[in-house]
């Protein structure tokens, strides 16, 4: 208790993260059984009866499974390749700006997609794509090239996905970096110049070793959505013509689970990826604890 009222504001600040946890990720726990029930919302939860693991033997045994798992985990794999560096590149090179006003401006545009929805950036990456009056069709006209019809070709759907994800979320993605680079002492800077080291050799040296810690908290985190899309983007830029590559198992669950109500087969395959997530988080942070000697990882 003398703990408590000595650090009062901080536990008052713990409480709502807590309650937040509690009520929205852990009390709706419970739910998982449906997975292992042929749920029916007339009988709820407890009164439904119990099929034990027939819905995950469905899962395995429909072949549409297999080319949902292909999909989601090249997207994700291309996602991680070239999403997940991104901000970093971007925050090692503001942080060589000399400019404080110029890197403000800079942060601030590439902040901004963040906050606008997917349905608008869909949209407008469809407007760009366009054949007939897409910004990309009329500059490829210069050329002397003719107009691609990019969303009606399943080759060009994923590199369009990842893309378009790396303009929405670069900038935001980015500040966590930023902070961690303002934290490096400006010792080992001077430090280094005085040694002769150049740029590059203090990002290399310096820049990159020091937030790295921060760097593979970031991935590790990131493996845990990895048999996970994002369902808003790929749903709107999903169509017919694409659906071979571009169909999800987010995008198939939205189909199978709510659209035409089999909520205890979805409910399996949800279950199905969080034990897929679990076990990358463990082994990335297992995997990089043994690398870094102890030094960096989750716990």
């Amino acid at each position: 208790m003398k703990t408590i009222r000595k650090h009062g504001e901080l536990f008052a600040l713990f409480l709502f993260a807590f309650a937040f946890f509690f009520v929205f990720k852990y009390g709706p726990l419970y739910g998982v059984l449906i997975a292992f029930k042929d749920f029916r919302v007339v009988e709820g939860i407890w009164g439904s009866p119990w099929v034990g693991f027939h819905h995950f033997a469905e899962l395995f045994q429909n072949s549409d499974f297999y080319r949902l798992l292909k999909n989601t985990l090249l997207l994700n794999l291309y996602l991680l390749l070239f999403a997940f560096p991104a901000p970093i590149v971007l925050a090692l090179m503001l942080n060589e700006v000399r400019s404080r006003y110029f890197q403000r401006f800079i942060q601030t545009t590439m902040y901004l997609p963040h906050f606008v929805s997917w349905v608008i950036m869909s949209g407008l990456v469809i407007y760009f794509l366009s054949p007939t009056s897409g910004v990309v069709a009329e500059i490829a006209s210069w050329f002397g090239q003719e107009p691609v019809f990019y969303m009606g070709k399943k080759e060009y759907f994923r590199p369009i996905v990842v893309v378009s994800a790396i303009l929405k979320d670069l900038g935001w993605g980015s500040i966590i970096y930023f902070a961690a680079l303002a934290g490096i002492n400006p010792e080992l800077q001077e430090s280094a110049v005085i040694d002769g080291a150049n740029r590059w050799q203090r990002i290399w040296k310096i820049n990159i070793p020091s937030i790295m810690p921060t760097i593979a908290i970031m991935f590790i985190l990131s493996l845990g959505g990895f048999l996970s899309a994002n369902f808003e983007q790929i749903i709107n830029l999903l169509n017919p013509v694409v659906v071979d590559t571009g169909d999800v198992i987010d995008t198939y669950v939205y189909r199978v689970g709510l659209q035409q109500f089999q909520y205890s087969y979805t409910a399996a395959i949800g279950l199905f990826k969080s034990l897929v997530g679990l076990l990358l988080i463990l082994g990335a942070n297992l995997t990089i604890r043994k690398l870094s000697k102890g030094e960096n990882g989750l716990w």
